[in-house]
């Protein structure tokens, strides 16, 4: 499947940087328009509402070009396929920054949306080929660091670049991070011809395989159960823990930090079992959502239990991407791109469940609740669908 042979650790670490900081890049786009909505709202004379159509806009263009990314993409060196990525992800961050009204913002969004899935999908062949295979779920966790990352420094920057130069410059920023990536990509990661050894549709055929959809039936459990919670998390603390904007600001920066060591963690349990590292973060995720409406009652309840749910949250996302990759062994740049769009699925997925929730009158406080139950649903399927030994 690989065109070249595991490096050692310190020549790994290169390609992983580079991998990183293009997840980086992704995590900064993807996330910082929820804290630019309202200026964008307010410059090119939309409704907040409207203004947050380009988040779901951008996740269904995740969600429905990341296979097919991924197919085009296929037959070509994965170097640069994901350099060829990078260009979209700059070339759609510079029209949105010049976007001129509503529609060609839109259009700017749905660009940079074309990369992001078939990138995490081909980077994360490309992560596991340069190390060896005890290894290979760190190895995806250190690319995806830098989505977690980017929630603690690049989204927060975006926040306050927006807030005291301009929204525009903030898209700009986030198309300067993939010129950066595309260098280090160039620089860094080896060349490798061809995307894998079987033909687009052999992969297709492979994707078919019970294991490999039960998988995904899991990714999106995990995902809407996380984003049921995550996507409330303001108002949630307004509820229930009477919470200011500052003390959000605050809950929303430990939310970061606990994601990037969640990440890191679910990293480790992977490389020790993929399977059993999926469900310790599933069965902790799922647990401690349940345990949030009495946690968030008081403001130390709040910090100590957001903290501790967005660890278990990302420490099953490493997991989850490699048991993909392993359940479709003809094509795992494919696998982990669908992998991806079902966790782009599961985002809306949450979000809608968090929103029927709240509007059939059962409170702020029954979300975490719902979100608990998708996920340990999610983790009941795991379990009874695990990788045969």
């Amino acid at each position: 499947m690989d065109g070249h042979s595991p490096l050692s650790s310190a020549a790994s670490a290169l390609p992983l940087l580079a991998l990183g900081i293009g997840s980086f890049g992704i995590g900064t786009t993807e996330f910082a328009p929820m804290g630019l909505l309202p200026a964008i709202a307010s410059d090119i004379d939309i409704s907040i509402p409207a203004a947050g159509q380009l988040v779901t806009a951008y996740a269904i263009g995740v969600m429905l070009s990341a296979p097919v990314m991924t197919l085009l993409l296929s037959r070509f060196d994965r170097k640069a396929a994901l350099m060829g990525l990078m260009a979209i992800f700059v070339l759609g961050n510079l029209i949105s920054a010049v976007a001129s009204g509503y529609w060609s913002l839109l259009a700017g969004r749905l660009i940079t949306s074309l990369c992001q899935g078939a990138f995490f999908g081909i980077g994360a062949v490309v992560a596991t080929s340069v190390v060896p295979p005890e290894r290979h779920a760190s190895a995806v966790a250190t690319m995806f660091m830098g989505l977690s990352i980017a929630n603690i420094g690049g989204v927060p920057a975006s926040t306050w670049i927006g807030t005291h130069i301009g929204w525009r410059m903030a898209f700009a920023g986030a198309g300067a991070i993939g010129v950066v990536a595309i260098v280090a990509v160039a620089l860094a990661v080896p060349s490798e011809e061809g995307g894998g050894s079987a033909s687009p549709w052999s992969g297709l055929k492979a994707l078919g395989r019970p294991h490999m959809l039960w998988t995904l039936v899991t990714t999106v459990a995990f995902a809407g159960g996380f984003f049921a919670v995550y996507t409330y998390v303001a108002p949630l603390l307004h509820t229930l823990a009477g919470a200011d904007d500052a003390f959000v600001i605050l809950v929303l920066v430990l939310i970061g930090v606990g994601l990037t060591v969640g990440n890191w963690l679910g990293g480790r349990l992977a490389d020790w079992s993929i399977d059993k590292g999926a469900a310790i973060g599933l069965l902790a995720l799922g647990l401690s959502s349940l345990a949030l409406p009495v946690l968030a009652t008081s403001g130390p309840g709040a910090v100590i239990g957001f903290f501790v749910w967005a660890v278990a949250a990302f420490s099953s996302v490493p997991a989850l991407q490699v048991r993909a990759m392993q359940a479709a062994t003809a094509a795992p740049g494919l696998a982990a791109s669908f992998n991806i769009a079902a966790f782009n699925f599961g985002n809306a997925v949450g979000a809608a469940v968090g929103g029927a929730t709240i509007g059939w009158g059962l409170g702020y406080g029954a979300v975490p609740i719902a979100g608990g139950l998708i996920v340990l649903a999610g983790l009941a399927i795991l379990w009874w669908r695990r990788a045969p030994a």
